[in-house]
């Protein structure tokens, strides 16, 4: 599509990301084009710059840069190709549905949305989910791409509206599984280190981590955020490693992550914040035990606690642990059923 034009959030359009709407409308265009044109201020919202995470108003008016071929505006999100085994694999994921929500248990490895290189995801594939409506579900919420667990969609526009509500007012609860490096002391606490993104861009830079700050840092600190986090350890081997639950009281980029590696206990199978061998440089254990133990990421979104959008019912979702985290688990003899529903509840 050739020449800037306007175009107008129609009625029932509002409240919803930039980028969400952006790809609605025009599907061949791809996130990290989105991120891009929005970085350059080639999309705008009423004449002002805007985010992919801007939420958008009925009447408002998004210039429109000239598009790539084939990149014409849909009246909807169309169906893309989805193949029979990823359709299969990705209905074998829901734990959880009615008419306004779905519940999966996302299986580590695979991104919640696409970008650069990603053309597999969670939000391409959820046209298998459509289950008799129109539309397919719209994501809420998002996990890293080697985090499993519990994500949410939506199946309506309200039920959206109503989940994304009580994600930003933290009206939520979630609990993560971790096997850690070590055992932390005390045995549990808060993180409160403030995160910024590292300099630098690309996979050889430093751009896709997070550094964490001492919280009287984070205001003089150019796009820094405050983070929190609630730990506790629920089991440990020795002093080499736990099995953690961890709360993140604030929703940042690799906040868990980020905050046990500055704790100095990083999350098993984290290479990017407990570095790749398995010893660290200093005292203790690095990301990798070892032996017949998986190298992969150990970290598991295992519960959610939230009130339905739409029926106002009080739902406590709980989602399996991933193949590689219940062999660690059976090996180091740790039994999910021994863990408290909420581990951070006071003893009686």
């Amino acid at each position: 599509m050739s020449g800037v034009h306007m175009r107008r959030v129609a009625a029932g359009e509002g409240d919803q990301r930039l980028d969400r709407w952006f790809r609605r409308h025009y599907p061949h265009v791809p996130q990290g084009r989105i991120e891009k044109m929005c970085r350059k201020g080639e999309i705008r919202v009423d004449g002002a710059r805007a985010r992919g995470a801007t939420r958008l108003d009925e009447g408002q008016e998004v210039r429109i840069p000239p598009l790539p071929d084939g990149a014409a505006p849909q009246p909807q999100r169309g169906a893309t190709e989805v193949s029979a085994a990823d359709a299969r694999m990705i209905r074998d994921a829901v734990i959880f549905r009615d008419d306004h929500i779905i519940a999966l248990n996302k299986p580590p490895g695979l991104p919640t949305q696409g970008g650069s290189k990603q053309t597999r995801h969670v939000d391409q594939l959820s046209d298998a989910l459509r289950f008799g409506l129109e539309d397919r579900p719209r994501l809420v919420h998002r996990l890293d791409k080697d985090t499993s667990g519990i994500l949410l969609l939506a199946r309506t526009r309200a039920a959206a509206k109503g989940l994304a509500e009580a994600l930003r007012h933290r009206a939520t609860r979630k609990i993560y599984w971790a096997a850690v490096a070590g055992v932390p002391q005390p045995r549990s606490g808060t993180i409160k280190y403030g995160l910024v993104k590292a300099p630098g861009h690309g996979r050889s830079g430093e751009g896709e981590k997070m550094i964490c700050l001492h919280p009287d840092a984070v205001r003089d600190t150019p796009d820094a955020k405050r983070a929190e986090t609630d730990f506790t350890v629920i089991s440990g081997l020795g002093g080499r490693v736990s099995w953690c639950a961890l709360e993140p009281i604030t929703g940042r980029t690799h906040q868990l992550r980020a905050h046990m590696a500055e704790l100095g206990h990083p999350i098993v199978g984290d290479g990017k914040y407990g570095g790749s061998g398995q010893q660290n440089e200093g005292d203790g254990w690095g990301a990798q035990l070892g032996g017949d133990m998986s190298k992969k990421l150990h970290l598991h979104a295992r519960s959610m606690r939230f009130e339905h959008p739409v029926t106002r019912a009080a739902m406590t979702l709980t989602a399996p642990l991933p193949e590689h985290m219940a062999r660690t688990w059976a090996a180091l003899e740790w039994a999910p059923a021994d863990a408290a529903d909420d581990p951070f509840a006071p003893d009686p």
